[in-house]
Parts: C-alpha cells; sequence; structure tokens
C-alpha cells in the first residue's frame, strides 16, 4: 500500500536525483570556464564551444525541471526559496540566459560585441552557475534566513481551525497545501534585504560551491576529451585535470568534514524542529545504504579523474566513471539532508520555521497523482540516451566547426 509517508519520501528521492543529474550536467559550464586553457587557439576554443554547445539544452531542461519538481512536491519550499531569496536564483537564471544567448549570437552576422564579448558570458556563466548553485545547495544544510508564519494558514477541510505553531500542523496530519492563507497575508518572508545573497557570506556556503566549481571544471575536461578528436586538447587533458582536481578534493573533503561534525535539524513525532549534534553523522549510520551509495560515489569519481590523468589511452572514459560518481555521491549527500526526520530547509532567523518533507509538501492527492505519472520517467531517460548517443556518434573535430551551422 502507497502511504502518505511513502509518498513524501519517494518524492524527496524524485527531486535529489534531479539535483544530482542537474550537478553532473553542469560539465557545460565547467568546461566553457576552461575556455582559455583548454581551447587555447580560437580553433581550439570553437571545438570547445561546440562540443558543450550540443549539451547546453540539457543543463537548462533539467534546472527548469529541478524546480518544477519542487514546486509540484514541496510547494512551501518553492516559495520560500524562490520566492524570498529571488536576487540568488535571478543571478543564476540571468546567467544561463546568457549563455544561450552567447551560442547563439557570437559567430552570427552583424555581431557587433564580437565573438569574445559572448565567449566571455560563457566563462562569466562557467562561474557564477555552479557557485551559486553549489550555495543554494549548501543551504540545505547552513540554513538560510527566513521565516514561515505558519499562524497565517487555514485548513481548508474544516472552518476556523488556524494552525499555530507546526506542532499542530503534524498533529493534525495535514501538509502545506492541505490549507490556505487565512487571509491575503504574507506566509513566508525573508528577514532581510539581502533576498539570499547572504548565503554568500557564510564560509562554508562558499567552500561548498567551490567545491562544485571545480568539480563542474573537472567533468567539462572529462567530457570535452571524451567528445572532441583534437590532439593538442588531449594532450592538455592530464594536466588540467589534475589542476582542478585537486582543489575539488581540497573543498570537498573539508566540506564533507565539517557536515559529518556539524550539528544538525531534527524534527519530533510532534512536528517540532531541534537541534541534533552530528545530525548528518547519525543519518549515514541510521542509513548504511546511503552511506554504501556515498562511497560508491567518491571511489568512482577519483577513478574517473585518475583514468584521465594517467592512462591517456582510456582518458575518453573518464566521464562516465565520474559522472556517475556524481550522481551517486549528490544524491546521497541530498537523502542525508531530508531522510531520517530532518530539515531540509533550517531557518537560521527563527528555528521553527525548518522545512521538512513533512511540513512542505503537497497533498497527498498530489503526490499520489505524480506518482503514477513519475512511472514514465525511464521512458524519457531512455529517450535522453537515445538522443544523447546520436549526437555523439562521431567525434567533433576542426571539419565540423568549418559547417555553417556551427556555433
Amino acid at each position: 500500500m502507497i502511504t502518505y509517508d511513502f509518498l513524501q519520501h519517494y518524492w524527496w528521492f524524485i527531486v535529489s536525483l534531479l539535483g544530482a543529474l542537474l550537478v553532473f550536467l553542469l560539465f557545460v559550464q565547467g568546461a566553457n570556464a576552461c575556455l582559455n586553457s583548454l581551447g587555447g587557439t580560437e580553433d581550439g576554443k570553437r571545438l570547445v564551444i561546440n562540443s558543450t554547445g550540443r549539451k547546453w539544452e540539457f543543463t537548462f531542461t533539467t534546472l527548469v525541471t529541478f524546480g518544477g519538481a519542487f514546486f509540484a512536491s514541496f510547494p512551501l519550499f518553492y516559495s520560500t526559496s524562490f520566492g524570498g531569496a529571488y536576487w540568488l536564483w535571478m543571478i543564476i537564471l540571468f546567467t544561463f540566459v546568457l549563455q544561450a544567448v552567447s551560442y547563439e549570437f557570437q559567430n552570427k552576422l552583424g555581431n557587433f560585441l564580437g565573438p569574445r564579448t559572448f565567449q566571455f558570458f560563457l566563462v562569466l556563466n562557467g562561474l557564477l552557475g555552479p557557485l551559486l548553485l553549489g550555495g543554494a545547495v549548501a543551504t540545505f544544510f547552513e540554513g538560510s534566513n527566513f521565516i514561515v508564519q505558519f499562524d497565517n494558514f487555514t485548513i481548508s477541510q474544516l472552518d476556523n481551525f488556524t494552525i499555530s505553531p507546526l506542532d499542530n500542523l503534524a498533529a493534525a496530519g495535514l501538509s502545506s497545501s492541505e490549507m490556505v492563507p487565512s487571509s491575503n497575508v504574507v506566509i513566508s518572508r525573508w528577514a532581510n534585504a539581502s533576498h539570499g545573497l547572504d548565503a554568500l557570506l557564510n564560509p562554508w556556503v562558499l567552500i561548498f560551491g567551490l567545491a562544485v566549481v571545480f568539480l563542474a571544471r573537472v567533468l567539462g575536461i572529462l567530457y570535452v576529451a571524451n567528445n572532441v578528436n583534437d590532439e593538442t586538447i588531449r594532450q592538455r587533458t592530464p594536466r588540467l585535470v589534475l589542476a582542478n582536481a585537486v582543489p575539488f578534493l581540497l573543498f570537498f573533503v573539508t566540506y564533507l568534514i565539517h557536515l559529518l561534525l556539524k550539528d544538525g535539524y531534527a524534527y519530533t513525532a510532534e512536528g517540532t524542529i531541534v537541534v541534533e549534534p552530528m545530525k548528518y553523522l547519525n543519518n549515514m549510520l541510521d542509513m548504511p545504504y546511503v552511506l554504501c551509495f556515498l562511497l560508491f560515489g567518491i571511489v568512482s569519481v577519483l577513478w574517473g579523474i585518475g583514468i584521465a590523468v594517467w592512462r591517456k589511452d582510456e582518458q575518453d572514459k573518464g566521464i562516465w566513471y565520474a559522472g556517475a560518481g556524481v550522481v551517486v555521491t549528490v544524491l546521497s549527500l541530498l537523502l542525508l539532508a531530508g531522510w531520517s526526520h530532518t530539515a531540509y530547509y533550517p531557518s537560521t532567523a527563527d528555528l521553527q520555521s525548518s522545512l521538512t518533507i513533512i511540513n512542505s509538501c503537497s497533498s497527498e492527492f498530489t503526490l499520489r497523482t505524480m506518482f503514477w505519472v513519475s512511472l514514465l520517467v525511464p521512458f524519457v531517460l531512455a529517450y535522453i540516451v537515445y538522443a544523447w548517443r546520436a549526437i555523439d556518434r562521431k567525434k567533433l573535430d576542426s571539419k565540423e566547426i568549418a559547417d555553417g551551422h556551427a556555433y
């Protein structure tokens, strides 16, 4: 029997999987950020741009799908984060729009700004996109400065029943989507005027964001090595992978140690948010399968890096080992953030405003309906794999960028 509790956990898994796939697909941004060092010459840069230009739609579509899945399954998070931290999300979206425009117009006739201007925009997106998205993910562990006014909700099925505080919501057995505002009032708001940019003042958010930046660069270099048939790029690959892998591992290991030792936020059976020492380490021990996934993912990423650095004859295979490892690792981290009675979006302004998969999810009817629709996802993934293989059937070379349809 499919229970409401199962559906809540299931949809956190789906959202986490989309987030993990998004981080993997940031190889587009990573390769663009390495445009000058990896491409070198103008022809080399065009090879890199045309290589990533075949895949940038996948990244953008996954970003939109990730946001849409959050909106449908956990609407209170969507309204709180996307509505409150809008400067952070607007900058992310703006850099992605710049990316799309840059691909299309850099070599068009009448481009009075010149190709290098749009190449600069691609590099800018390659740096800011992963940094800000990584910072946004880090707030799942570090928290954000928001307030949710549960007193402004009323249960739509009952007359004159006001939710006040969080434990009454849990006791009523209802989700945020089963309630409606008691009047035209604000339900959630940011506690300061920065609207999300204050997260970047947290050094741990920056450390995780920088880890994602260098990870994206590593993945981007590995992808281009797999996708482009160019001897100069192949020769540069081991050195560039190593140069970016070292800071990535430094930032990631530092943050992982911090995460396992830091206090986390749990919720009780009554719905009260409490501080729990070493919460994420406890989650890992309570869910040993997640620990196994995390270790497997880390080893797979290291294996992909090692192939590219020390086995030059097989360096084109590194992206698949590293990419699979990234998906599994990020998925594991996000499961630690939301499962095992954990507040996945802690509030640093008001502890009891913290969001959980219980108090921020859609109604059971909505989650159940979407569950049946989600069974079509494997068919969509199969089509993506088919399209990907069709696009990459032949490695990109200098002859193809001479085509008038090339970027």
